[in-house]
Parts: C-alpha cells; structure tokens; sequence
C-alpha cells in the first residue's frame, strides 16, 4: 500500500467507501504539482470529480495551492462623502432635509454632552467618564438607520444610540451621577446606560459579553417572527475576545437577523490593531464564518447611515446575520482613567481631530446643501451647553439610593444572610462615618 493510500484512508474515510476506485495515484511530479500521466484513464475524474464530504462539498484538483494569509488587496472602504463633504453622485437624495439636520444637531449635542461630561469628571464631580469623540457619526448614522423596535446591546461607546432614540440630558446625568432617579438605582458605574422603554441594553464592563447576548436576543426575535432584528457594538479589541468568535459563528449557524457594527479605531485602549491580528481587519472574517460583512468609512455618517440601513434590512427579511465594520479614529483618551498620548503622537490626534472630524465634513454638507447655517450653529451649540450644564446641576442635588438598595432586587425575600450583611454594613457605616460618602441615606 502506498503513502497515498495509507493517508487518504487515515484521514478521509468516507472517500475510500464511497469513491474507492476513482482514487488516482500520480506517476509523475514536478516544480508545479503532481502532474497524471497522459495514459491514466482516470486523470479526467479526479481533476473534474465532485465529493460530497462531511464536512462540505468540493472538487478536486492536482494543483497543491495553499490559501495566501493576505489578500492581493485590502478590502475597501464604502464612502459618501469625501473629505470636503461633497457626495458621491446617485446619493444626493439619501436622507431628507428633515433628517440631515436631525443627525447634524445629534451629532453636536453628544460632542458638548461628552467634552462637558468629561470635564465634570476632571473636576472631581464624577467618578468616571467615556466619550465618543471622533465616533459621533457610527453612533447617529448608525441610529438615524434603525427602528425604535431593533433591539441595541451596545458596548460602552453608544450613547449617541441612545440620544437619538429620546434618551435626555437629564437622563445621562443621573446616570453618571448614581441619583435615586437612574435606573440602575445607583449600582453601575457612570455611562452605563440602560433603557427598556428604548430597547436598549444596559451597558455591561466586561468585554465581548454583549455579543453573545445579541445574537440570543435575535434569533428570539426570529422564533416570535418580528418584523426587527438587534444591532450590537463592540470594538477592535473585543473582537480578540473568545466571545466574538463564537458570537459570529453561533449567528451564522442559527441565522440569527442580528447587525454586528465593529468600531475599528485602531486602538484597543493602548494596544494597536498590529498586536492584535494580522488579518485585514475585522470584515474579513465575516466571510471565514459565512457571514455578509462591508467596511464603511465610520467617519462619513451618510456612509455609516447607508451600510447599516441595507444591513439591516437584509437582516430582517433574509433572517441572516451583517458584520459591518466602520473604520475610525479614537480622538479622546479612552476614558479618564487613560492618558493616550502616551502611546500615540499628539500630532496624530490633533489632525484627525480636525482633518477627520465626522462633524465638520457633515456640516460641510448641509451647509452647501442649504439647510444650514452660521447662526444655527451658534445658537445650537449655546443653547445645549446650557441644557447639560443644567442637566449636570440638577443631578448634583437629588439625594441617592439607600444603603437597602444594595441588597434589593435579587430575591423576593431575602436571604438570612443578605441581612446579615446589611445590618453589618449599616452598624460599620455608624461606626466609622468619615469612612464612607455623607450623601448616602442610610
């Protein structure tokens, strides 16, 4: 029995029973592959045949060919706009007046709410902060493309989803604030939001979990036949992340009608995409898992608006799973617990800050469009610094949860020895009060 024989029924069983006299065993090699003698009766079955294999149907071919690691190119990137805010002809007419100034006002109030926010933090008034800075058009276009009934289960960089959707200042603030009005009743750290009534998910810390998560919420979605599907976020760094893989895989199989949008700002907090993976970005492996993906320019709302719209239509009417991967730049650190200028250049930051800005090329737009001018900017922008400033005021003096509210929620009756810990926690709080927050009830 020759190697071949000997590897072909060691490694493809099925090959053998099924099709063991049309294996053929080359007579002649060279440089290029094996080559059949002329003679070989068989040569024209094994080059043309088809096997239906366990694992997939395939042809055969004499030509050992590994799969090259990178494409010859990269996949590119689908834009509108350019860099002046001039459109590309056939989508002129892709949101209305109406919307356009919509997003553009959104896409303002979440730049003031985010640098406003981010100095309260500065200033000792919060605890912690993250803004989306260089990222407002992936937060508005993506949203100004969705149903309020699509299903968000963002990652912590989403907030502009919520803006859209009727979330208000106020309601940020207390968030942030940890007041007995947020929703979380004060147990969440600042920015993460969370809303039944705007199907959105509340924010979780650790990453990736989300993306699991969505891909069960859509193909419940699909079993109750509604007429939505869930968009979920993650960045470059969450899709190193176990969770990720398995979330692309599981949506493929059960063709669950879930949107993945993937922030690829090249940074995962000061690690950069070079570290990370060698591929071609993220939209490539859309295609390994079986799944139609598109790379959009994340700084181009219209663009971002496009993409997401078609996915998600194809989402819902298909019943399949989109990757869209939105290329981008982190302007602002990535939180106030990080200082990045100490891994990328400042001189990089400031041009994308303002050569990149996904609001300035957006204005560009409407602006030349008519539906925009000077003196809307100005009021606009006044008039919401006011609007969070106060949102911000207002939050400072509403009393917080109580300590209880640290132990409600989970059992009907509590347990003897969540009781335990409460009284615990109350007679320390008595005990040593310079120890804990003086704004807490008890």
């Amino acid at each position: 029995m020759t190697f071949f024989h000997v590897a072909v029924r060691r490694h493809f069983p099925a090959l053998l029973l099924r099709q063991t006299s049309r294996i053929f065993i080359p007579r002649r090699w060279n440089s290029g592959g094996a080559q059949a003698d002329p003679s070989c009766k068989y040569e024209e079955s094994f080059t043309q045949g088809i096997m239906e294999f366990p694992g997939g149907k395939v042809a055969f071919t004499p030509e050992m060919r590994f799969i090259a690691e990178y494409p010859d190119e990269r996949i590119p990137c689908f834009r509108v706009l350019d860099d002046n805010g001039f459109p590309h002809r056939g989508f002129h007419d892709l949101v209305s007046k109406e919307e356009a100034i919509k997003m553009y006002k959104n896409m303002v109030t979440l730049q003031t709410m985010d640098a406003i926010f981010f100095e309260a933090q500065r200033q000792g008034r919060l605890s912690f902060y993250l803004t989306s800075s260089g990222e407002e058009a992936i937060n508005i276009g993506s949203a100004a493309a969705m149903s309020s009934e699509d299903v968000v289960l963002p990652q912590y960089r989403e907030q502009g989803i919520l803006l859209w959707r009727g979330f208000t200042l106020r309601e940020f603030a207390n968030q942030c604030f940890g007041n007995k009005e947020d929703y979380g009743k004060g147990r969440q750290m600042p920015i993460h939001y969370g809303s039944k009534k705007l199907n959105y998910f509340t924010v979780s810390s650790p990453i990736a979990t989300q993306l699991p998560q969505a891909v069960g919420v859509a193909y419940s979605l699909k079993m109750d036949g509604k007429d939505a599907c869930v968009v979920t976020y993650f960045g470059d760094g969450a899709s190193s992340e176990g969770d990720c893989h398995a979330s692309l895989n599981f949506a493929a199989v059960l063709e669950a009608p879930v949107v993945f949008i993937c922030r690829n700002n090249g940074w995962a907090i000061s690690t950069p995409i070079e570290q990370q993976f060698r591929s071609d970005g993220i939209v490539v492996r859309g295609q390994a898992y079986g799944i139609l993906s598109i790379r959009v320019d994340g700084n181009d709302a219209l663009a971002v608006y496009a993409a997401v719209s078609s996915a998600r239509e194809m989402a819902i009417k298909e019943q399949k799973p989109i990757l869209v991967e939105v290329m981008s730049y982190r302007v602002g650190h990535h939180s106030t617990s990080d200082d990045s200028t100490k891994y990328r250049p400042v001189n990089e930051i400031e041009h994308w800050k303002i050569a990149g800005s996904p609001i300035a090329r957006f204005r560009k737009w409407v602006e030349r469009s008519g539906w925009w001018s000077d003196d809307e900017e100005s009021k606009h922008r006044n008039s919401i610094r006011k609007e969070v400033l106060q949102a911000i005021q207002e939050a400072e003096k509403i009393e917080k949860p109580t300590i209880s509210n640290l132990f409600a929620d989970v059992y009907d009756l509590p347990p003897k020895n969540l009781q335990d810990q409460e009284r615990f926690v109350r007679k320390d709080v008595m005990k040593h009060p310079q120890d804990y927050p003086n704004d807490v009830p008890l």
